[in-house]
């Protein structure tokens, strides 16, 4: 008889450098074959997360010096309030709008500088752009979403704000390839290798064996910088928001500052070589 029993690692908070604000969990105007989110197949659910919430849980964190705010999806630019929200966290710090770019063109570019001029903290971008090849990226995404990631891209760096360009390395290809050919794309826009984030792709039907997660060691984690704040809870990263094995607690007044590196999500990130969904914007500066 086996009596091993298996203990999962622990993740603890580090610091709380950053929010993550999930705008919707289920609702997004694309869907694309690389994402970690389970869509419904026949019906759009607009499960959009109140402002009020988001106003409550900045109030209970006046007092903590998170560095950014994310606003992430599914896709965030569908909220309703979008802009309002989007004020209201510039007041906190610096944002950083997590998108697929498809709501970006120049008017709205020209609107988002505008908005931030008018606060002292920054808006950064992080674009969902998985191949430097046209076909193979809207194989993943879907047709036209390549021309608008790149039209977005174009007229943020007009605009002059600094957008990363976030690939889930879909076909496992060589990461310094894909770096290179991002910069040739973008080569007469100064676009820097370090704006170029390879993530490691998710694969949902995969089941990965506990031993990957109990025995491996990692940098850092997400989970150790930040929280997740959604419409039901606040959640250890934006991977595990809804999933019980992420859940923190209800809300900041009292939220879980460890959590058990169990899932095969937590695999993923412990393979990455970096955050997936942080961005170090320092050195940009």
């Amino acid at each position: 008889m086996n009596t091993t029993i298996r203990r999962s690692q622990i993740a603890t908070l580090k610091s709380f450098d950053n929010l993550f604000i999930e705008m919707s969990a289920k609702y997004c105007n694309q869907k694309c074959k690389n994402c970690y989110i389970d869509f419904p197949e026949f019906k759009k659910i607009k499960d959009f997360i109140e402002k009020e919430v988001i106003e409550n849980a900045l109030s209970e964190l006046r007092d903590t010096n998170i560095k950014y705010i994310y606003l992430t999806g599914a896709e965030p630019m569908t909220h309703p309030d979008f802009n309002t929200i989007l004020r209201l966290c510039l007041k906190k710090t610096d944002v950083c709008i997590c998108t697929n770019g498809s709501f970006i063109n120049e008017k709205k570019a020209r609107f988002l500088k505008k908005v931030e001029n008018e606060s002292k903290n920054e808006i950064f971008f992080r674009i969902s752009l998985d191949h430097y090849d046209e076909i193979k990226n809207d194989e993943v995404r879907y047709r036209g979403a390549y021309r608008q990631a790149v039209f977005a891209i174009k007229h943020l760096l007009k605009y002059n704000f600094t957008p990363f360009i976030i690939v889930t390395n879909f076909y496992r290809e060589n990461i310094d390839i894909l770096k290179n050919e991002f910069c040739r794309l973008f080569s007469e826009y100064n676009i820097e290798p370090s704006q170029i984030i390879i993530n490691n792709f998710f694969d949902k039907s995969i089941a990965i064996n506990d031993d990957a997660i109990t025995t491996t060691r990692w940098n850092n984690l997400d989970c150790e910088h930040g929280r997740t704040l959604t419409s039901k809870g606040i959640y250890a990263c934006p991977f595990l928001s809804g999933d019980y094995r992420g859940r923190c607690g209800k809300d900041f007044k009292d939220y879980a500052t460890k959590i058990p590196i169990e899932t095969n999500y937590c695999s993923t990130c412990i393979n990455n070589s970096h955050e997936m969904f942080s961005v170090n914007f320092e050195n940009q500066n």
